[in-house]
């Protein structure tokens, strides 16, 4: 019995289980693979340069040798130049000091000038007082406005810095002066101490030598205080002309001693007053009237 061939049997291949990270394929493949091809040519490049050349630690070694060369000649170069001007540099100071000196000496000539023209004029006006026919009264005049000097009986009164000038408080009579060191003596206190001794009977007053004048100003700069834009330093000598026990005891009991007396007991200013039987003081350099016309009597016709 014929029959037909049979056919070999089909084998199925069998299916592999799906992989349970196949949905991170992409993630898979970046771990797999963590160095990218890119980096790895290049590192491979340097390999064989580094291979074929030399070594790393000696190039470094010679870029830092050439670095430390190139820093010495620019020091070099700086201080060769610094070499060469310094004597143009020391030349144009030495000229500047010298000009300065010539101008300082020509200044204090120029002072000298003016001190002895200031004498010059107070003598002529002292000399046209005398014989201006006034008398008495003419010396009564120059004696009160500082024209002539005068010596007599008075009160020395010293007044100074305290000790430490940065001592101080926050109650009167400085409280609201804003100045730092309330122990230091300032212009506003000298001018009440002059007032206080004018007001008190003082015919004369001078302040460090300095005479004092109706048209004198105490004035500061800085901690300097000034007077008719004359310096003066610590201690302050005031030296006031009249009755010496009188002055002296009105002075200490008026508004103005009792504001000196605050000033030493509060804040340290040094101050001291004495009774003196002979007092000097100078004229005032020159005494310049600016308003005041003399007075003419009329003639009668």
């Amino acid at each position: 019995m014929c029959g037909m061939p049979q056919q070999p049997p089909v084998r199925s291949t069998p299916t592999r289980p799906p992989r349970p990270d196949a949905s991170m394929s992409l993630i898979t493949n970046v771990m797999d693979h963590s160095l990218d091809d890119g980096y790895a040519e290049a590192a491979a490049r340097k390999k064989a340069a580094d291979a074929g050349g030399l070594p790393r630690t000696l190039r470094a070694r010679l870029g830092l040798a050439l670095g430390l060369v190139l820093a010495a000649l620019v020091v070099t170069v700086g201080a060769a130049q610094a070499r060469v001007a310094a004597p143009v540099v020391a030349k144009e100071r030495g000229e500047l000091i010298d000009r300065i000196d010539q101008e300082t000496e020509a200044a204090d000539d120029l002072e000298d000038d003016v001190d002895k023209l200031r004498e010059e004029v107070g003598a002529r006006q002292r000399e046209a007082l005398r014989h201006s026919g006034g008398g008495d009264r003419g010396e009564l005049v120059g004696i009160l406005s500082g024209a002539v000097a005068v010596h007599g009986p008075g009160v020395r009164l010293s007044v100074n810095d305290a000790k430490d000038v940065s001592a101080g408080g926050d109650g009167e009579p400085r409280g609201t002066s804003g100045f730092a060191d309330t122990g230091r003596v300032r212009d506003r206190d000298m001018q009440r101490v002059v007032n206080g001794l004018w007001a008190s009977g003082a015919e004369a007053v001078s302040i460090n030598g300095q005479r004092l004048t109706a048209l004198s100003a105490i004035r500061a700069a800085g901690d300097a205080i000034l007077v008719d834009n004359r310096p003066l330093v610590p201690p302050y000598t005031v030296l006031a002309v009249g009755d010496g026990q009188g002055l002296s005891r009105r002075f200490q009991d008026s508004a103005d001693g009792l504001y000196l007396h605050a000033l030493q007991e509060n804040y340290g200013i040094r101050t001291g007053i004495s009774v003196e039987d002979d007092l000097r003081l100078p004229a005032a350099p020159s005494v310049t009237v600016r308003i005041a016309q003399p007075k003419t009597e009329k003639g009668t016709s």
